[in-house]
């Protein structure tokens, strides 16, 4: 189903056919010239194709006129890979910038900032010749402990559906080709390589496939299927997955990659639609060569399989272009800018008792894990997703410059009279999430302990929690004074931090995932182990514990996030779309009519005023229920939402528009979108949990 509920004030950016990627010309004339390249390679030229060369290229023929392509990891920037095989295939970028985490640009809700973000991001590519970003992550955060949540959107698919299509567009637009990844139902890093995800029908359409279905409307070039099994078939080497979901229902036409090593029959791979196998396994050409002379596949196979590779690469014209854009790299400064507005647009105040923020005069004693460290996702070389950045800066560099080198004091471990007797304490804590693991939910004990030391023995405790996704905090949230989320913030982002504390900037993140109270609450429960014993283990001891205690089939519904939450009646730590800011907004004046339009969409309005003492921002967030539904369906849906920016006492009028197929649901049984007629609730809030207004609407 198309994604229908936009934002007024993206409308243009997410829905002009001409910013389709930079695509120099039509898909069946691009076909048509890759068949004219085909005809001239040889057949052991073909079977290159087929798989990936020296780890992250695609294949070339230089002397026929086809380049090799570079393909580089990841959403969030570029990896500077120091282990290909051949090194001098490309010229390397000498830095890179870390940008935030993918999850911190979703706590935007801002999609004209996820378009400059991947504008940023492609821009870096085109210097350093990189012509495929791996990018963007569109697997869902369903469980808290999943170490690759950093780098996906959230929990909502309307929100991930919005942020990918802006992602996508910007990072096109420079030349730049995305690649839309994992396809399909990724949602768990435990033992990816045996995980298979039993996903009906119905959760398919409504939570797992729209932020790709608006990936490939948006034009994306390229899709990455996953290292998981879907409903019993690993999903790189599945006809039904590649040729009947990505290719037969959502309509792409470009270039389909396997994961890195994660496809095991090459008869299958072939046969399934499947374009590059990569990074290609040892035995491949061999086997390819004997699948030829059994008579089990044909060189029409192999020529239908390479296809799309050559047509893709024709038609965004990486073919004939120069390969670098040095004058690039003078836009540095500006991608510097950008990241910190993502940061400071990211960053989530979940807490304040109104210690913040901080008066000029107050001294703060920073103590905690990451006070000189940056969090930075990946956590290691080897992950696809570590970008290490330069010039970056600390906590306690950032917080020096913010409130000046008297004013902040850094203690590792300080004892218990230290904390009582600063004025200010400044815990830092968190996680580095890793992909290939799930890490346990709550903090090592020690971590636990100190933590709840420091809010228990001084009132005036602020924690920074800097993590992937969701902690445990129950011990100690409701005695700090302050609670602030800052995620994955990038090589910069604790300036936007230190600017928060002292009230330069007004915080205006939201979260794109629920926080449970206890990982029992979440969803996931039942597919890993909760007890508390395992939650204290390493992240590599925690998953050796796991298999030997976990079979590996993970069963997904339409219940995730809130959706799950809301319908079980289960209280969470803090809702979706929730966090803070230093002033106050109130909504009024909903108005809708209460008959859907049958033939053209339902216009929704409500009144914000900022009726606090200074500017901010706030989200509107359009919510949809279906009174009487015949079928299990969640309390609430996100629709729309829209971030306002707002002087003091000054209001606006939110405008929306939403489509009568918003409201379907997928009926598994007559296989097709369905609108139920019925009465229907539009709710308008700041969050899942705050609802501020209420319009009733029928359906008929």
């Amino acid at each position: 189903m198309k994604t229908f509920a936009t934002l007024l004030a993206a409308a243009l950016l997410l829905a002009a056919p001409s910013l389709r990627a930079q695509q120099k010309m039509s898909w069946d004339e691009a076909y048509r010239q890759a068949d004219d390249r085909i005809a001239r390679l040889s057949l052991d030229e073909k079977i290159r194709f087929m798989r990936g060369y020296s780890s992250f290229f695609f294949y070339g023929v230089p002397e026929k006129g086809i380049p090799y392509l570079y393909l580089s990891d990841a959403t969030q920037g570029v990896h500077m890979r120091d282990n290909l095989p051949d090194p001098t295939m490309v010229r390397q970028l000498a830095r890179s910038t870390a940008f935030p985490s993918p999850i911190m640009l979703a706590a935007t809700f801002n999609p004209d900032l996820a378009y400059e973000y991947a504008q940023a991001v492609g821009e870096e590519c085109r210097a350093g010749g990189i012509e495929v970003l791996l990018g963007p992550g569109l697997n869902i955060y369903r469980n808290a402990q999943c170490g690759r949540n950093f780098e996906y959107l959230g929990e909502d698919p309307h929100l991930a559906s919005v942020l990918c299509a802006a992602y996508v567009r910007g990072m096109q637009s420079t030349g730049t080709a995305a690649c839309l990844k994992h396809f399909l139902c990724n949602e768990t890093e435990f033992y990816r390589r045996r995980s298979n995800s039993v996903v009906d029908e119905r959760a398919l359409h409504e939570i797992y496939l729209p932020p790709f279905r608006a990936g490939i409307e948006a034009g994306a070039a390229y899709v990455m299927t996953s290292y998981n099994r879907l409903n019993g078939e690993w999903t790189g080497q599945d006809h039904l997955t590649i040729s009947g979901l990505l290719r037969g229902e959502l309509g792409f036409r470009g270039c389909v990659m396997s994961d890195w090593s994660s496809v095991y029959d090459t008869e299958k791979v072939i046969k399934s639609g499947q374009n590059v196998e990569m990074p290609g396994r040892k035995e491949f050409f061999q086997e390819v060569r004997r699948l030829l002379r059994e008579g089990r596949i044909a060189e029409a196979d192999i020529d239908r399989m390479i296809r799309p590779n050559l047509a893709t690469a024709i038609a965004f014209g990486f073919y004939d272009r120069e390969k670098y854009r040095p004058e690039l790299l003078e836009r540095f400064p500006a991608h510097l800018e950008t990241a910190l507005q993502v940061a400071a647009e990211g960053t989530v105040l979940l807490r304040n008792n109104g210690l913040l923020p901080l008066a000029p005069d107050r001294k703060i004693l920073l103590t905690g894990r990451f006070t000189e460290e940056i969090p930075r996702t990946g956590g290691c070389s080897s992950a696809s997703a570590e970008v290490v950045g330069y010039d970056n800066v600390s906590l306690a560099t950032a917080l020096r410059a913010e409130f000046g080198q008297a004013a902040v004091r850094v203690v590792q471990r300080p004892t218990s009279e230290e904390l009582a007797a600063a004025d200010v304490v400044l815990v830092s804590t968190g996680t580095i999430d890793v992909e290939s693991f799930e890490r346990p939910f709550a903090l090592p004990r020690a971590e636990e302990a100190f933590v709840r030391m420091a809010v228990e023995t001084n009132p005036n405790t602020i924690v920074l929690v800097n993590s992937g996704s969701g902690i445990r905090m129950t011990g100690w949230n409701d005695r700090a004074a302050a609670l602030l989320y800052g995620w994955y913030p990038g090589q910069n982002g604790f300036k936007a931090l230190a600017g928060i504390l002292s009230g330069r900037i007004n915080p205006s993140g939201k979260l794109p995932a629920t926080l449970e109270r206890e990982f029992r609450d979440s969803p996931a429960h039942g597919t890993l182990p909760a007890g508390a014993e395992l939650y204290h283990l390493s992240p590599r001891a925690y998953n050796e514990r796991l298999i030997s205690l976990y079979d590996i089939d993970y069963k997904e519904s339409v219940l995730v996030g809130y959706r799950w939450y809301e319908t079980k009646g289960i209280a969470p730590l803090y809702p979706f779309g929730f966090g803070l800011s230093y002033t106050s907004f109130e909504l009024s004046k909903p108005r809708a009519a209460k008959v859907f339009p049958a033939d053209k969409p339902l216009r929704v309005s409500v009144r914000l005023t900022n009726t606090g003492d200074r500017a901010g921002a706030e989200v509107v967030q359009l919510y949809v229920s279906q009174n009487n539904p015949t079928v299990l369906r969640p309390e609430k849906e996100l629709k729309a939402f829209r971030k306002v920016t707002l002087e003091a006492g000054q209001a606006a009028t939110v405008e929306f528009e939403i489509e009568r197929n918003d409201l379907a649901r997928w009926d598994d049984t007559a296989h097709c979108w369905q609108v139920d007629p019925d009465e229907y609730t539009l709710l308008l809030g700041t969050s899942s949990a705050d609802i501020a207004a209420t319009l009733p609407v029928r359906v008929e």
